[in-house]
């Protein structure tokens, strides 16, 4: 089993949590969005929506983050020798969809410097130009990438577009606090696949500098929060790039990269 992902992608760490937490072995291929390697042609080829994470089988190739975290819970399960094979219960699976319904992509780039936000923009432009030309087979592909990005920037101009998506969270993140008052994990009192949705998302939150707002204000929150990183899935798909000065390298070898990148104008 192949997992194409990378450290930055939401998604990708919600599939590693599941993976992790049903201790399922697979092989990882880091695939950075900041360096545009998922503009690669031959990652391109397999995927022209270029979105992470991509979860291979053999010839069984599934994109969708939700179907891949359910197709782990069969794996394990299977493997567990157990003859009746549930899938997450229904109140599990409302939660996994609940959360995914928020998108992160305009909360988060809205609370990146917009000078760093431009540069990377353009840096992601270039590749894309370069690549169209390079493969050409792929040249309409490319350009509906292009025009995405165009659109991204656009949006992001647009008030009413920012703030949508923040009231959105703000109303998935009192759902939570309600229910975390009830039991200690958001399906009861077990750690789940709803937990997997959720917790990326929080961390998101931190790394933004946003925990005092959006998760020390909800109580239940900040007590749930506190207890979920101390899982050994959350320390070994997150915490390892992203706790403390971990973060600082994460961002600065990404950030060098697309620097010189630039500077030699190798796209």
């Amino acid at each position: 089993m192949q997992l194409y992902h990378h450290p930055y992608s939401l998604d990708s760490q919600r599939v590693r949590l599941a993976l992790e937490e049903k201790g399922i072995d697979y092989t990882s291929f880091h695939v950075n969005p900041v360096t545009v390697k998922n503009m690669d042609a031959s990652f391109f080829r397999r995927n022209p929506s270029a979105k992470l994470p991509v979860f291979q089988n053999g010839h069984h190739i599934i994109y969708n983050t939700i179907e891949i975290i359910q197709y782990v819970e069969r794996i394990a399960l299977v493997s567990s020798g157990k003859e009746n094979i549930p899938s997450s219960g229904g109140e599990v699976t409302a939660w996994m969809h609940r959360i995914k319904q928020w998108n992160p992509k305009f909360f988060t780039l809205s609370h990146i410097p917009k000078k760093h936000r431009d540069y990377v923009s353009k840096f992601i432009r270039q590749v894309i130009i370069a690549r169209m030309a390079e493969a050409t087979d792929l040249a309409a592909a490319y350009h509906a990438k292009l025009v995405q990005v165009y659109e991204t920037e656009d949006k992001l101009k647009d008030p009413a577009v920012l703030k949508q998506s923040k009231e959105q969270l703000i109303r998935l993140l009192d759902q939570v606090e309600k229910k975390l008052n009830e039991s200690a994990y958001l399906a009861g009192e077990e750690f789940s696949m709803a937990d997997v949705m959720l917790v990326p998302v929080l961390a998101r939150l931190v790394l933004l500098n946003l925990k005092e707002e959006y998760i020390d204000s909800r109580p239940n929150t900040a007590k749930y929060w506190i207890m979920v990183q101390q899982r050994p899935s959350y320390k070994k798909v997150i915490g390892k790039y992203f706790s403390g000065w971990r973060k600082h390298k994460t961002f600065i070898r990404t950030w060098c990269f697309v620097h010189i990148r630039t500077i030699l104008r190798r796209f």
